[in-house]
């Protein structure tokens, strides 16, 4: 009985007349699946909305504010060697991506099972993670042995100083790779990685003053910049390396509190924080099951 009082209906409306082949053919229809699927990816990645808008605050907000400080506390003709001063910040930004990919890698390892395998070697699980570790910053330190060889375009001078610059650069490298052991071996996730590295990875270049002098900065700005890692990593970058004065000028350099610090100490920091990163990691992955 229902089923003979619903046919009719279903033929007024044109739908059941239409072969189920015929509807798949139709031109729109993967255009409209496609859109949908999109939109369901969309509206379930909320953290993803979020990072649409945080790289235009940043170049509105910590861009804006450090070149409208940097504007009042650098000389004109620093100014007009802006290229050279942005140097050392492309050094140390030429290392951070394929340092994070090891990290990255680390997190598909587990979800293909590649990771599995590696588990059951006879050797200590704390020897992979150092293993990784070297290789992620062996490869940051070749991306950026590559930038410092184009060096020559912001007035950098070819001396032996620069072979200092590379050690540094090795070592701000494997301070990235370290922590992006360190969260592949806490983040599960492929996708929550990716976002989590995306999140953190810009913020930390442009709060280390590597496209704004970290000093006579507004308040807040000031004190997120002081905290920022990599600001120390910068600063001792563009204080080695060997070129036009406004690398080294006062105005330049990082201050805390009327004190330059010491190159060393700004590398001593560094390696600090990576062996903590990478003894956590380490640790953290031992307990892997």
């Amino acid at each position: 009985m229902t089923r003979t009082d619903t046919a009719p209906a279903a033929l007024a409306g044109g739908t059941a007349s239409t072969p189920p082949a015929e509807r798949s053919r139709h031109p729109a229809r993967p255009v409209v699946l496609l859109w949908r699927r999109e939109m369901i990816r969309l509206r379930h990645n909320p953290v993803r909305l979020a990072m649409g808008l945080v790289t235009p605050l940043l170049f509105l907000v910590v861009l804006g504010t450090g070149l409208d400080a940097a504007s009042s506390s650098l000389g004109k003709a620093q100014l007009n060697d802006y290229r050279a001063y942005l140097f050392p910040g492309t050094l140390v930004m030429s290392v951070q991506a394929p340092a994070i990919a090891v990290g990255i890698s680390l997190v598909w390892d587990r979800r293909l099972g590649v990771l599995r395998q590696m588990l059951v070697a006879p050797f200590p699980r704390a020897a992979i993670i150092f293993g990784l570790a070297l290789g992620g910053a062996t490869t940051g330190a070749v991306y950026g042995l590559m930038v410092l060889s184009v060096g020559g375009i912001a007035n950098i001078r070819y001396t032996p100083m620069l072979l200092v610059v590379l050690l540094e650069l090795l070592l701000v490298s494997l301070m990235f790779t370290s922590l992006g052991l360190l969260a592949a071996v806490t983040i599960r996730q492929v996708d929550t990685f990716q976002v989590a590295v995306n999140l953190s990875l810009m913020p930390l270049m442009f709060f280390s003053g590597a496209m704004f002098p970290p000093n006579g900065l507004p308040g807040w700005l000031d004190t997120v910049v002081k905290l920022n890692p990599l600001t120390y990593g910068v600063d001792a970058v563009r204080r080695t390396l060997p070129g036009p004065d406004v690398l080294t000028s006062e105005q330049t350099r990082l201050m805390l509190g009327g004190w330059h610090p010491p190159v060393v100490a700004e590398l001593g920091m560094m390696a600090a924080l990576t062996a903590l990163a990478l003894g956590f990691a380490g640790y953290r992955f031992s307990r892997t099951s």
